[in-house]
């Protein structure tokens, strides 16, 4: 990870665990919100987006404020909206993965209506590494610093 130019591997493992106690917490927000809307009878597809979305909002503004503090840029509207491309992308990749998997893990379960849940643990799993370092060498990049 030292990777970084100027950035030393123990900054920068300090920043990874920050993004994952953020990535926790906002996956908290985002399977309790996706149970909910799920249980409201939402389909899985509006579901999952909405729950997404509103993980987003939460990671954004605490990887911006804590996370990446050292590297947030005085425009937060543009790091917002990096910071939603990239999160998009994530989406694409957790609904795919979600859809995919919620047939066949339901089926395994021997509970069908559930297979949302191990199909988003692992769309999760899968996607928090983009997140990670798309957002890393885009979103929060230190000024002046480049990805060697």
């Amino acid at each position: 990870m030292a990777a970084f130019s100027g950035t030393s591997t123990s900054k920068e493992m300090e920043r990874v665990g920050r993004f994952l106690a953020v990535g926790s917490v906002g996956t908290l927000l985002d399977f309790s919100l996706l149970t909910l809307l799920k249980l409201a009878g939402l389909p899985t597809l509006a579901a999952n987006s909405l729950s997404f979305l509103a993980g987003l909002a939460n990671n954004f503004t605490w990887n911006r404020m804590w996370t990446f503090g050292d590297a947030a840029q005085p425009d937060w509207q543009k790091q917002l909206v990096q910071f939603t491309m990239i999160s998009l992308v994530g989406l694409g990749l957790s609904n795919l993965i979600v859809l995919r998997l919620e047939g066949p893990l339901g089926s395994i379960l021997g509970h069908p209506a559930w297979g949302y849940l191990p199909a988003k643990v692992i769309a999760t799993g899968m996607v928090v590494f983009w997140n990670y370092f798309a957002n890393r060498l885009w979103t929060f990049r230190e000024p002046n610093r480049k990805f060697k």
